[in-house]
């Protein structure tokens, strides 16, 4: 095989880091991956253990499809070697590779935590090698969180590029909606400045959770919620239902925020 396209990761991993990304794809991309001929998953670059593809995994099959298969794929040959005990489920494997997928076609790419330690002009490569070699109708989940999972950002993307942005938060631990803005995928952490759709955006989340500051008693859900109802009010145009905005995540269109 070619070398793998990429350079290895930091590797931080952590149990349940993921969860948030992992229970919205089940929720948003689930119907892709139940009509695909060949449910297969790619986790790629899931770090020094393999315990975020093993969860990915295992929460595909209990809520989207029950014959996915994942694999887990890294640059670095020594974690491959280590991940070989945990592929113990069926339908899980892992191989070394990198934005080349290893050659294979995956209906679903996850890449978490991958592009951080690149430059900002690299992403767009990075998102067309990945997507280019997806299968038809495929999608590319990209994105960022921090060590625990509290604060996490992601892309989604199909073969004609960035389809929508979600931001998403464990609101029992949010202090603030700008802290969000560290956790922002690389093609937009370093537009949070002022005339960038995506500051505008984070200051008007802000704002909005300190006038909805008198919800607070009523829990952080609530007061998320009505923070998101208030932005959607004033004219972003994030998507779906509050039912959805009290899991902590909101998504909107990649037009309405992409870097100018």
């Amino acid at each position: 095989m070619r070398r793998p396209l990429g350079v290895v990761t930091r590797g931080t991993t952590n149990p349940n880091r993921l969860r948030r990304v992992d229970n919205w794809i089940v929720e948003t991309c689930g119907d892709v991956l139940r009509a695909a001929a060949d449910p297969l998953v790619v986790d790629l670059g899931y770090g020094a253990t393999p315990v975020t593809a093993v969860e990915l995994r295992a929460r595909l099959a209990a809520g989207a499809r029950a014959d996915v298969r994942v694999v887990g794929l890294e640059i670095d040959p020594v974690r491959v070697a280590a991940a070989q005990p945990a592929a113990e489920p069926p339908g899980l494997t892992f191989a070394r590779g990198g934005f080349e997928l290893a050659g294979l076609r995956p209906v679903l790419v996850r890449a978490f935590n991958v592009l951080r330690q690149y430059d900002e002009r690299e992403v767009p490569a990075a998102w067309r090698t990945v997507t280019d070699r997806l299968a038809p109708g495929g999608l590319l989940v990209e994105g960022t969180c921090d060590e625990l999972g509290r604060l996490a950002a992601w892309v989604l993307l199909d073969a004609t590029g960035p389809r929508t942005l979600t931001l998403a938060a464990k609101l029992t631990t949010l202090g603030t909606p700008a802290e969000l803005a560290e956790r922002l995928p690389k093609a937009l952490i370093h537009r949070n400045v002022p005339g960038e759709p995506i500051h505008d955006l984070i200051r008007a989340l802000d704002d909005a959770w300190q006038t909805a500051a008198r919800y607070a008693p009523f829990g952080p859900r609530h007061r998320w919620v009505e923070t998101v109802r208030a932005v959607h009010t004033q004219g972003w145009p994030i998507q779906y239902h509050p039912r959805h905005w009290r899991h902590g995540h909101l998504t909107l269109p990649w037009p309405a925020i992409a870097p100018r």
